[in-house]
């Protein structure tokens, strides 16, 4: 049976404090120079500046809405009414929970296709597209669910 105790880390250089308000953990390396390989190459990633309000809640509101999703849509290749009770729950359970993170995603979205805007302005117009497709589908969503609500 492999030790599964904590392994000591290799010393990444120096370390410097967070920002000030900042939850993280309480220090951080500083990044070394970049390899010969990628030193020629445009950035990959830019930092997040904020997090957005529920991104620590984000898998939990998910998942039980992909799960509500799941058994409505089950129920429905099974042969229940588009009305139906069952449908309704999954509905009235899940759809709230779907548009909460996917109106958080979009936030995220949006503010990484803006900090991507001085860096690299290709990146940050793509990331702006995925914002005008998720609102499209976030809109999708609520229209669905206020069909199968009244119905």
């Amino acid at each position: 049976m492999p030790d599964l105790d904590r392994q000591p880390t290799p010393d990444r250089g120096p370390m410097v404090a967070p920002p000030s308000g900042s939850t993280g953990p309480a220090a951080r390396p500083v990044p070394g120079p970049l390899p010969p390989s990628l030193a020629g190459l445009p950035p990959r990633s830019v930092p997040e500046t904020r997090p957005t309000p529920l991104q620590q809640q984000y898998v939990l509101l998910s998942v039980p809405g992909l799960i509500s999703g799941f058994i409505a849509i089950s129920a429905l290749e099974l042969g229940m009414p588009f009305g139906g009770l069952l449908i309704k729950v999954c509905v009235l359970v899940g759809a709230p929970l779907l548009a909460l993170a996917n109106a958080d995603a979009i936030i995220r979205i949006w503010r990484a296709a803006w900090a991507w805007m001085p860096v690299d302005r290709t990146r940050g117009l793509f990331r702006l597209a995925w914002v005008l497709t998720a609102s499209v589908l976030w809109v999708v969503l609520i229209g669905v669910a206020l069909i199968v609500l009244l119905s």
